[in-house]
């Protein structure tokens, strides 16, 4: 049996880069593919900010992709992923044309603005430096790279959140089956954890006595502050600033209709380890990765795509650390579930 590692980069072929302002929070995460990776993406937030996800859809001409950037910075974000389409260039790495090969860079950004420094957002150069300093090492976790500004339970406004950022993790499908994820948790709701079903980071409590909202714990429970009459009407207020960003990849040949697939599987992780998921104020878009030979049915690999997913989103939350004045999971007593 493989000796994994729990991180994306146990699976061949891929390499993992982090680049960050520490004192704007907020940076960018390269997922590098040199060899190139068939690929595909699913997109079910209501507020999302991509790049070259056309190309990744079956009927389009470009069947690799060389590079994911998930990055910080709203819009602005985007312009990371002209970094790594530079770094790549430069090495001749890219789809032939015949002139010049042109990398093709598939992107998602992240709303961290009203976290830090707005006027600091990823851009070109800090692109280009997570792609020199992506390797096949275990990558860092928490407070780095895309996850340097993540944030979740915003209910209540920035001043309600908790800090979040970026994790990795991997499982051995069987039969050398990899399947690996990363992905940086920026999300409107709270962390659950599916194991227990306890609230991992999330909304917190405010106010006290009968005007109090929430639970019984330090956690409100987003859902549940929802369906109050006062949630309802705060949620009418509340702006799309949130987004969970990923990656998922296997060591498997995969079909780009098949790898759309394993993305759209690895969302079922996305709502278990989130909650509420996929609402208007959120961007959620999650790349798959194909780039090995190995052969094993779509449904396994999607199944075991959504299990890291939904484990790499848990470990993202307590990896962080508290920063913008916000606390992290490690901070604050656990709500527990009953």
């Amino acid at each position: 049996m493989t000796t994994l590692h729990d991180s994306i980069t146990d699976i061949p072929g891929i390499l993992v880069g982090h680049a960050q302002d520490q004192a704007a929070l907020t940076g960018c995460t390269v997922v590098l593919c040199p060899k190139g990776a068939v690929a595909g993406v699913d997109q079910r937030g209501g507020a999302p900010g991509t790049r070259e996800t056309d190309a990744l859809r079956p009927m389009h001409l470009v069947q690799k992709i060389h590079a994911v950037m998930l990055a910080g910075g709203s819009a602005f974000g985007l312009d990371a992923a002209s970094g790594a389409m530079r770094f790549l260039d430069e090495r001749k790495i890219g789809f032939p044309t015949g002139v010049v090969k042109v990398p093709i860079v598939a992107s998602a950004i992240l709303f961290d603005l009203a976290i830090g420094s707005s006027k600091v957002r990823p851009d070109s150069e800090m692109g280009y430096l997570a792609c020199r300093l992506a390797s096949a090492a275990l990558p860092e976790e928490g407070n780095v790279g895309a996850g340097t500004g993540c944030t979740v339970g915003k209910i209540f406004g920035m001043g309600g959140a908790m800090k979040a950022g970026i994790g990795s993790a991997s499982m051995d499908c069987g039969d050398g089956v990899l399947v690996g994820a990363i992905v940086a948790v920026n999300a409107f709701g709270d962390v659950i954890d599916p194991s227990s079903g306890a609230i991992v980071a999330g909304a917190r409590t405010l106010g006290r006595g009968p005007l109090r909202l929430g639970g019984k714990g330090p956690l409100a429970d987003t859902l549940s502050v929802m369906r109050s009459t006062a949630g309802r009407l705060i949620l009418q207020m509340a702006s799309g600033g949130n987004t969970v960003i990923g990656v998922v990849a296997t060591n498997v040949r995969l079909t780009k209709e098949e790898a759309g697939k394993m993305a759209q599987m690895a969302q079922d992780g996305l709502a278990r380890a989130i909650r509420p998921a996929h609402t208007m104020l959120d961007g959620d878009t999650i790349f798959a990765l194909s780039t090995g030979n190995r052969k094993a049915d779509i449904s396994l690999v999607g199944a075991c795509a959504a299990e890291v997913f939904a484990r790499a989103i848990v470990k993202a939350a307590h990896a962080a650390h508290a920063a913008g004045g916000l606390p992290a999971a490690a901070d604050i007593p656990q709500l527990d579930p009953r």
